[in-house]
């Protein structure tokens, strides 16, 4: 059975990980596995195999090209040189037809023998990768230095839980080398992943050559300049710099050849209808007004879009044809995302189109150009994934349905017997922060650290178990807006990109986060040798607040129980004299709290802080007559009355509460009417985000008489403030806050209710 929990494997490992990062022994000790993603069964047994010189390696013809890469991994700049005769012992790769599932393995290995049986080469190259974790991390960059390695005898019995294992990379907003793509696939290989999906069209830029189109290269793949900072800083600033790139056919040759090579499909990502301004200002009659228009220099949603004419849809299957002729893939995404209506509700060939065929709306139009392109692409041999608001009006007949906005449209589409693949922004979007320091580099938002990434269950509870067959697997989403190179896609995809490898992986029994955190703290080895710019909070200090009986309390945790947290309360710096926490710390009046992880010389981790400011509704009891939406209610309902500000940064932390597109009414009952003298809070306002603060706030005090409207100004600034100065005694105090309404025109999320996003409620 699976088996890390034992403290003392770890202890092993670690003096082994000393021993071999040495360098300096002629003779390697055998590395304790700690396999990522975890293995179905492991069954780790006495003794080792000695791979030297003297081991010869051998392979039925089909997995012929596995046993070459094995090969040249172990070889590449090693003095071990395997061979296929005179040998002592022996890597034997087997064909076993008995084993069903074509991505499982089986992985023994005695003193005499590895042996690696599948029945097909997918599942031998995993159980490569499985292998390759039982040898030093210095092959990794081909540094290993010794004539001998020393592999733990085990037995393991593996197949994954999904059959889509996925990450998506987005290419439309910045441009990334080659050299980057193979790399990330790479990364993705050793975590069993295996497919690779590449957004390759944007509104600021078109990625892919298509030689019927030159325009596409000529003008589509650059932009004139690119925003500086964030969407939401207002006035929006620009860098003056063309920016841009494409691949050409033969590096996508090159590249998919190379994912092929390591068991990964690349599906590429064709964007339509929406977020094609890129293509529309190569060929502006693409568009419905026929203008012409400027490739996209910010981030966001545009109103012009494909019109639904026979020369677009010429266009796109033209595109489509040279697609499929580089991509071997089932698949072809095709977005169908974030495609606003306003060019088509102002375009008589539209109107015309809707009317002809019958449609509703314009929604039924986007569902007739989903599933008429759907159809050109099933003709290849092809199906489409498209994003979840491709069920917007209809869903087309044979689609798959990529589910980002939450699980509902996953729900929806398996109750339709379509396939789904879940990626919902909650657990799977790495574009988000995924630390609460403020010192994290710029994001589009969100907070999605890594235990939440792990904790991700893809199967919706709201599907049966037939239902649940349709549930493929999941994905991680890597969008660009803020990743100018490759280093900055490392940091936000790693190491969030190894929890959502067992995810999808393992099965769920087999899960535990503290065990995960042990492996992967010995993983971070193979990413620090492949020169991976990882983000490691490991060791961070995390806070959290809690409400007992009316009485704050701040539990403080580090992701490696393996470490001292230090802190303290006056706001100096902690250090390795400072007070050891090892319970919750009271707090009954304003402090501020740095604390620390520690090892037993030295400080190993940032400082956490956070500043508790006591008033009188902390503590207290509140309630709503909305609840908070589950992706952002991180601290629950007292994280408006726990004496702690949200950042002023972001919206995602766990002190922010956000309501979505609704009115929301709070209530505070103080235990017993007190002197209350002002009211503050803080609305967040970042309207790039489809986040706005509210038209109005409406105070009263049940009991009372007093009832106060208070109407917000409108404001570019991304926190506004409402503060309400007033002398009343009172036990209730109510606030009425009313959504924004309408996003309008010209805005991202036009025609939607936007988010409202709560802070602290201050009562003095």
């Amino acid at each position: 059975m699976w088996n890390f929990k034992h403290t003392k494997y770890f202890l092993i490992f670690s003096f082994a990980i000393l021993l071999i990062t040495s360098c300096s022994e002629e003779k390697q000790i055998a590395i304790h596995p700690a396999i990522i993603p975890a293995p179905s069964t492991q069954q780790i047994n006495d003794g080792i195999f000695e791979m030297s010189n003297a081991t010869g390696i051998f392979s039925d013809d089909a997995f012929r090209q596995v046993a070459d890469f094995l090969k040249s991994y172990i070889e590449y700049g090693s003095e071990i040189k395997l061979k296929s005769e005179d040998y002592k012992n022996v890597i034997n790769f087997k064909k076993d037809a008995s084993i069903t599932n074509e991505e499982g393995y089986q992985l023994k290995v005695t003193t005499n023998e590895i042996t690696i049986t599948a029945s097909s080469a997918k599942g031998a190259f995993y159980a490569v990768q499985s292998l390759r974790q039982l040898l030093p991390a210095s092959f990794e960059n081909s540094t290993f230095k010794g004539s001998t390695v020393s592999v733990q005898n085990l037995e393991i019995t593996d197949a994954p839980q999904f059959k889509y294992r996925g990450m998506h990379l987005d290419v439309g907003r910045h441009f990334f080398p080659v050299d980057f793509i193979k790399k990330y696939i790479d990364l993705m290989s050793m975590l069993k992943m295996n497919t690779f999906h590449w957004h390759l069209t944007e509104d600021q830029g078109w990625r892919i050559e298509i030689k019927k189109y030159p325009k596409l290269q000529e003008i589509a793949a650059y932009r004139n300049e690119t925003l500086i900072g964030h969407y939401s800083d207002q006035p929006h600033q620009f860098d003056g710099k063309k920016y841009g790139g494409f691949y050409t056919q033969e590096e996508i040759k090159d590249i998919v050849k190379y994912a092929t090579e390591r068991q990964i499909d690349v599906i590429p990502e064709i964007e339509m209808p929406g977020h094609a301004q890129a293509a529309i200002s190569a060929y502006p009659e693409l568009g419905c007004t026929g203008k012409p228009i400027d490739v996209a220099t910010k981030w966001g949603i545009f109103e012009d879009i494909y019109c639904p004419k026979e020369a677009t849809f010429k266009f796109l299957e033209d595109v489509i044809d040279e697609v499929i002729a580089l991509f071997p893939s089932k698949y072809i995404h095709i977005g169908g995302d974030e495609a606003p209506k306003t060019r088509w509700k102002n375009c008589a060939h539209c109107q015309a189109l809707i009317k002809k065929e019958g449609l509703k709306d314009e929604y039924g139009l986007q569902s007739y150009f989903i599933t008429r392109m759907e159809k050109y692409i099933n003709s290849k041999g092809k199906q489409i994934i498209g994003w979840d608001e491709i069920l917007e009006g209809g869903l087309a007949p044979n689609a798959t349905v990529m589910s980002w906005r939450g699980t509902e449209g996953a729900v929806i589409a398996a109750q339709q017997h379509h396939d789904v693949i879940l990626t919902p922004g909650s657990h799977c979007y790495f574009d988000h922060y995924q630390s609460t320091k403020e010192e994290e580099p710029l994001a589009i938002g969100g907070f999605l650290p890594l235990e939440k990434v792990y904790s991700f269950n893809p199967i919706p509870k709201e599907l049966t178990k037939e239902e649940s067959k349709y549930v493929l697997g999941a994905q991680g989403n890597v969008w660009t807006e803020y990743m100018k190179d490759s280093k900055q896609v490392e940091y936000m995809a790693f190491p969030r990109m190894i929890a959502l490898s067992e995810v999808v992986w393992s099965e769920n029994k087999n899960k535990d986060f503290e065990n995960f955190k042990n492996r992967l703290e010995f993983y971070q080895q193979r990413l620090d040798a492949r020169d991976v710019n990882y983000a490691n909070h490991l060791y961070e200090v995390l806070g959290k607040s809690e409400i007992k009986d009316g009485v704050l309390y701040m539990n403080l945790k580090t992701n490696s129980g393996t470490k001292t947290i230090r802190y303290t309360l006056d706001g100096t710096e902690p250090n390795i004299n400072s007070t050891i926490y090892k319970k919750p710390l009271l707090i009954d009046k304003s402090v501020t709290i740095n604390a620390a992880s520690f090892s037993d010389k030295s400080q190993v981790s940032g400082v956490f802080n956070e500043t508790v400011k006591m008033h009188k509704a902390v503590g207290k009891k509140i309630s709503f007559d909305v609840a908070p939406s589950e992706k952002y209610n991180a601290g629950g309902n007292n994280a408006l009355i726990n004496g702690i500000s949200g950042s002023n940064k972001r919206y995602g932390d766990d002190q922010w509460l956000g309501f979505n597109g609704k009115d929301v009414e709070i209530t505070i009952d103080l235990g017993k009417e007190m002197n209350v003298n002002s009211i503050a809070t803080r609305f967040n306002n970042q309207v790039g985000s489809w986040i706005y603060a509210p038209t109005q706030v409406v105070v009263s005090f049940p009991g009372n008489e007093e009832y106060l409207p208070i109407e917000m100004e409108q404001s570019e600034e991304k926190i506004v403030d409402l503060k309400l100065e007033t002398k009343i005694f009172t036990r209730y105090i109510k606030l009425k806050v009313m959504n924004y309404g309408i996003i309008p025109d010209g805005k991202q999320g036009a025609g939607h209710l936007p988010w409202t996003f709560i802070d602290e409620i201050i009562v003095e």
